[in-house]
């Protein structure tokens, strides 16, 4: 579910997000439709929260590669 990154809301604004509609959905008697659209926010912001986790483990593993292929003082890789 790809979005603008322009747009896109921050990991902790998603997150945080998610959380109030989780709350609601478990605190209160909503009408069914109020509900699923709940829902269906809830459904859209956890794809938002696991694309930027994906994108930020995809950066550490680079940034790990990179930490591997680094060439030591002495001429050596690691």
């Amino acid at each position: 579910m790809p979005t603008d990154p322009e747009t896109q809301p921050s990991f902790e604004a998603a997150f945080a997000q998610l959380q109030s509609i989780i709350a609601r959905l478990e605190e209160a008697e909503l009408p069914l439709e109020e509900a699923l659209r709940l829902y269906e926010e809830g459904k859209r912001l956890i794809a938002i929260c696991a694309s930027i986790l994906d994108n930020a483990q995809l950066r550490v593993s680079a940034l790990n590669d990179a930490d591997t292929n680094a060439v030591q003082p002495d001429g050596e890789r690691e």
